[in-house]
């Protein structure tokens, strides 16, 4: 009996296992790479990779020969499909056999989540009557607005053939709010069925008077989510005020998340006298007692978001009847131009630091928010994830420092931008107890900061007891514990501390050892046209194991003579797992065409950005938008950026943001692992029809064919 048992043969392949756990197997599967190399191996398994894929992103380009592939594979439970990215991006014409055929539904009839670019409203039509049970769609349009069309007739197809539409997503889709507002009003009883409405417009320089959302607010009773941009400037007419956003909670009582952002530039008083350029003298429509009654007005609001171009005076006490009402409930803060968010004296929280139960937390030209404003919420807010500070004067280093003191077992992503007294140097040795917890981290590449008006506000903060000097193992969450509770967590924290906090330097200690950032896996960069990116790794950024992604974004005049150094893109080849780059200078302005003389046009600063960019062996993804002359409203890809970007050899997506010449494409062909490459003129206006000499339709159609003719090496 032994021995028969012992002939049980052993062998069992993977192959063997029954349909119902690979089903289960390949349904947990995410990476689309992995799901793709599964799908290869055999028939049955890529049959079962069809029956579990849940969503898809087709690119490339319907003219080619045979497109789609015949027979087209059926996806039965494909429930998100994503066509705003076919080639060419954005002049897919509408009556394309597969967007007007019946392809595109027998191969994926379970469709509810749908991304469509629509120039016209006729794929539109087409796409709704073979998905009438669309629940979710997003538009996406850069392109200006059909000449002669009529006002709402961008998105009545979507409420004529879709009955029960739940969600839709404006915020990449150029229109007029008149259309939003038409369309919405004239298909009410479709209209109520909407629980998510992104208004966030492309470009909105215009946005949504007082009248247009009460009328979308009273056709959309039972709205969830609202993003808008709307006009808050009191010159306008039909501004919106205190009673607009009261008639808005009345009307969508379970409003969850409210977005609301005002398109009118940051300016005060045109009048130039000091007094009418005080903040004060130009306050926001909106009052803190408004904001008391819109919060008691939605009980379920977990999500909030109010972007203002003139301040809200004492914002203080409306902040905490939100956190005291509903503490637990209220997860999301973004309050811009909010004054008295929080004052921060001494031990007593009050404000925004009473909503104890905030995970994420962004404060955008709060003018009077101080280091004791960031400690009071360190002690009160314990559940930050997530922290922004943007364009507040009187933050300092030392108040960071208290923050990230006091929130170092849970924050995980932190932004700095446009703090005028926080240099880079500053804030890295000020997130010294976060470096081993931080996932995301952005900050401005300003390498010295101002000494002497640092020091005039620090001496300013200690006259009103704001300030107090911390040493590194204050522990500001314990200040409102028990005592017993409050020394064993400092005990733990010193044990943690203790380990790789010191180190010893020609015999002697050295206190600020820069720790790995082992979690940290983003890192995000502002930086002003013509500055260096090499003191990124002097300030203690040099240790980064796991970092894989990078966004670097550039503003400024760029009509000056480059620097003859480069921008030391080579530097980051220290970084071992980098493999996605966003590089965007689409706000350096300069001259794309011949430049005046004594000036220099883009491709020269094109050079000083990309030199060294081939150094980078481990980055497989490139986004880049290219520099721009707004007189021309060119963004193209000039000549030195081409060669530079064929320097890496193991690209294998590359999305170019704006347009460029055919035999500069040519250049990409050499790159012998890069799989995907696709121009997207993502930006407002986008150009109707490119010059002769740019990529047209056909161009793209031939460096497709070209690419994809080509032998992939994996």
């Amino acid at each position: 009996m032994a021995l028969q048992n012992a002939q049980i043969p052993v062998a069992i392949h993977l192959h063997d296992l029954p349909e119902a756990l690979l089903l289960q197997i390949f349904a947990s599967m995410e990476p689309t790479r992995a799901r793709n190399s599964a799908s290869l191996v055999c028939r049955r398994w890529r049959d079962l990779e069809r029956r579990t894929r849940s969503s898809l992103s087709l690119r490339g380009n319907p003219f080619t020969t045979p497109y789609p592939p015949f027979p087209f594979p059926r996806f039965p439970s494909l429930s998100s499909l994503d066509l705003s990215n076919l080639s060419p991006w954005g002049r897919v014409p509408s009556h394309t056999p597969l967007l007007a055929g019946p392809t595109l539904p027998i191969s994926f009839p379970a469709v509810t989540d749908l991304t469509l670019y629509s120039r016209d409203p006729a794929a539109l039509i087409s796409l709704t009557h073979h998905w009438p049970s669309l629940r979710r769609l997003k538009l996406v349009r850069w392109h200006n607005r059909p000449s002669g069309a009529d006002v709402g007739s961008d998105l009545s197809p979507l409420f004529q053939n879709c009955e029960e539409i739940e969600e839709l997503d404006l915020s990449e889709f150029y229109c007029w709010t008149e259309d939003v507002t038409e369309a919405v009003s004239r298909h009410a009883l479709v209209a109520r069925n909407l629980t998510g409405l992104d208004l966030m417009l492309a470009n909105a320089t215009d946005g949504f008077r007082a009248s247009e959302l009460i009328s979308i607010s009273e056709a959309c009773p039972n709205l969830r989510r609202l993003s808008a941009p709307c006009a808050f400037n009191p010159r306008y007419i039909d501004f919106i005020n205190d009673a607009t956003l009261l008639r808005i909670a009345t009307n969508c009582p379970h409003l969850t998340t409210l977005h609301l952002v005002d398109t009118t530039p940051i300016t005060l008083n045109n009048n130039p006298g000091p007094a009418n350029n005080l903040q004060e003298n130009n306050p926001s429509t909106i009052t803190p007692t408004g904001l008391e009654s819109l919060f008691s007005s939605l009980p379920f609001l977990t999500d909030f978001s109010l972007d203002l171009s003139h301040p809200i005076l004492e914002a203080g006490p409306a902040l905490e009847s939100l956190g005291q009402r509903r503490a637990s409930l209220i997860k999301t803060l973004k309050l811009g131009n909010f004054q008295g968010v929080c004052k921060g004296k001494w031990l007593h929280l009050d404000g925004v630091s009473v909503c104890g139960g905030l995970e994420s937390l962004c404060l955008k030209n709060c003018g009077d928010v101080s280091d004791g404003s960031l400690a009071a919420i360190a002690r009160g807010c314990t559940r930050l994830s997530k922290f922004e500070l943007i364009g507040c004067d009187l933050v300092t280093e030392f108040g960071i420092q208290k923050l990230a003191l006091g929130l170092r077992r849970t924050l995980k992503e932190f932004c700095v931008s446009r703090c005028g007294l926080v240099s880079a140097p500053a804030l890295i040795k000020a997130l010294k107890p976060l470096r081993g917890r931080l996932e995301r981290l952005h900050l401005d590449g300003v390498w010295t900061q101002p000494e002497a008006k640092k020091m005039n506000v620090l001496e300013r903060q200690s006259d009103v007891g704001e300030h107090d000097m911390l040493d590194e193992n204050n522990d500001l969450n314990g200040l409102c514990e028990p005592r017993s509770k409050r020394s064993r967590h400092r005990y733990e924290e010193d044990v943690e501390l203790s380990f790789g906090d010191t180190t010893t330097v020609n015999g002697e200690c050295s206190q600020w050892h820069y720790q790995s950032w082992d979690n940290l896996r983003e890192l995000s960069l502002w930086l002003p046209a013509g500055e260096f990116l090499s003191p990124l790794l002097e300030i203690g950024l040099d240790d980064c194991p796991n970092m894989s992604s990078i966004i670097i974004k550039v503003e400024g005049n760029c009509r000056a003579k480059p620097d003859p150094h480069t921008f030391g893109m080579n530097f980051l080849s220290i970084f071992p797992n980098l493999s996605k780059m966003k590089l965007d200078l689409g706000e350096a302005i300069g001259y794309v065409f011949t430049a005046p003389f004594g000036q220099m046009d883009l491709s020269l600063w094109e050079r000083f950005y990309l030199h060294g960019i081939g150094e980078l062996l481990s980055l497989q993804e490139l986004d880049y938008w290219p520099p721009q002359d707004r007189e021309v409203n060119q963004r193209t890809l000039s000549l030195p950026a081409a060669g530079l970007i064929q320097g890496c050899y193991n690209l294998r997506k590359l999305f170019i943001h704006g347009t460029a010449h055919e035999h500069f494409m040519r250049f990409f062909l050499q790159m012998m692992h890069l799989r995907d490459v696709q121009l997207r003129e993502d930006y407002y206006p986008a150009p109707e029809d490119d010059m002769s000499t740019e990529m047209r339709d056909e161009s793209c159609r031939r460096f497709e064919l070209a690419l994809n003719n080509r032998r992939v090496l994996d």
